[in-house]
Formats: structure tokens, C-alpha cells, sequence
């Protein structure tokens, strides 16, 4: 179970965890990412689940909440991050910055989801909202670039 929250080890890093947490979730991604839209989406609502039980039962061992090692949930938000995203190189890492910006930097809603909601749950909703700005950022720039190719 603490291996699953901790990304398979990664968590276990003595630098930026979370950081190489998010590079855990890649090879995952690269399995999934052809998968149809209703499997996809029902991916995230697994691994969502699981990672409530997961992150809230190991930080209950570890006595601490939200311990920096655990980090299932960054790997849930950089999924939902690159949820409908193009192939290539270039949105994944783009993707990988935009959600790991939001992550750390936490703007609100996420600063607030981080110091208010307990539990496994709290664990994962700020990484789920950094998730979610980081898709609407991922998709905006996506849209934009449609929208630049098909106007030149």
C-alpha cells in the first residue's frame, strides 16, 4: 500500500519528490493515453478513489498528514493534467509544467483545498485542482494553436 502512495519509490527521493513522483506517473500515461475517452475518464475516477484510501491510510502509518514522500496523488493530477492532450513530446512536457507550477506554487482554490480538507481526500483534492488548472491551461494553449495553424 505505502509503495503504491509513495509512486512505486519515487517518492522516496531525497529531492523534489513530488518533482519525480510526477515523472512516476509517464510511464503509466504512455499506456493509457491512446485508451477511448469513457476508459480514460474511468481511469481517473480509480485511481482517484484508490488514491484516497492509499494516501489517507499511509500518512495514518507515517503520522504525518500528507507526508512528502506520498505521491500517488501528484501522479493522479499529472493524468488528469493530460486528460484529452495532443501526442507528442511537446504538450507532455508542457503538461508536466504546467501542472507541477500549479502544484507547488498553489494558487486558490488549492491553497485552500491544502490547509482545509483532511484525510486522504485533502491529500488528493489540491493535486486534483492543480490538475484541473493545469488541463484548462494545457487545453487553452491547445485551442490556440489550432486556431493559429488554421488561420495561417
Amino acid at each position: 500500500m505505502v509503495l503504491l502512495a509513495f509512486g512505486f519509490g519515487a517518492g522516496l527521493s531525497p529531492r523534489a519528490p513530488g518533482t519525480v513522483g510526477t515523472l512516476a506517473a509517464l510511464p503509466l500515461y504512455w499506456l493509457i493515453q491512446d485508451w477511448p475517452l469513457p476508459a480514460y475518464l474511468a481511469w481517473l475516477v480509480l485511481t482517484f478513489a484508490l488514491g484516497v484510501y492509499l494516501c489517507g491510510r499511509s500518512a495514518e502509518m507515517l503520522g504525518v498528514h500528507d507526508h512528502p514522500g506520498i505521491v500517488w496523488d501528484e501522479m493522479v493530477g499529472l493524468w488528469l493534467t493530460l486528460l484529452l492532450a495532443p501526442s507528442g513530446w511537446f504538450w507532455i512536457v508542457t503538461g508536466f509544467v504546467l501542472f507541477r507550477f500549479f502544484d507547488i506554487v498553489k494558487p486558490w482554490p488549492i491553497s485552500w483545498a491544502d490547509k482545509k480538507v483532511a484525510g486522504g481526500f485533502g491529500i488528493m483534492l489540491d493535486d486534483i485542482l492543480a490538475g484541473l488548472l493545469a488541463l484548462a491551461g494545457l487545453q487553452l494553449m491547445v485551442w490556440g494553436s489550432l486556431l493559429l495553424t488554421a488561420n495561417n
